[in-house]
């Protein structure tokens, strides 16, 4: 039977129309895999770009880090953590976008963990198309952990 991850989706910090995870489909120590679905209705498509849309670099980066940082992190502090105290930001992101991802295209993000510690969580994170194709890539870096730390 297959492992249950939604106590992570359940506690995420983000609603629609901010929320950029839809499935974790395998999270662990060393890193997690999870998928999203952009919404052709989105109001970032209606600016970007006239007439031919495209999900914008930012928001690429922002799915990445939710599922990449977020969600992993909230995986090592643990069910238990106290997550009306959770304090989360991403600090640094160095990322590479290599093709689009047009309206309703799903993506899955792959992370894997460089390293936990002292709040602090790095992750190298990679986003592919419905093809497998590779998107985008990089390093994300952030702090999580709970507000009384």
């Amino acid at each position: 039977m297959k492992e249950s991850y939604n106590w992570i989706l359940n506690r995420l910090p983000y609603t629609e129309p901010f929320l950029f995870v839809n499935e974790i489909r395998h999270v662990d120590a060393k890193g997690v895999e999870g998928t999203y679905r952009f919404s052709p209705d989105a109001d970032f498509y209606k600016g970007h770009f006239k007439n031919n849309p495209v999900s914008p670099g930012v928001i690429l980066t922002e799915c990445c880090a939710q599922i990449g940082l977020v969600c992993l992190g909230m995986y090592l502090l643990g069910k238990e953590s106290e997550i009306g105290n959770m304090a989360i930001g991403m600090s640094s992101s160095q990322m590479e976008f290599l093709q689009p991802v047009f309206p309703g295209e799903r993506v899955r993000v792959v992370s894997e963990l460089v390293y936990f510690r002292f709040q602090k969580i790095k992750c190298e994170v990679k986003m592919y198309n419905e093809d497998d194709k590779l998107v985008c890539k990089g390093v994300l870096a952030g702090m999580i952990g709970t507000a009384n730390e």
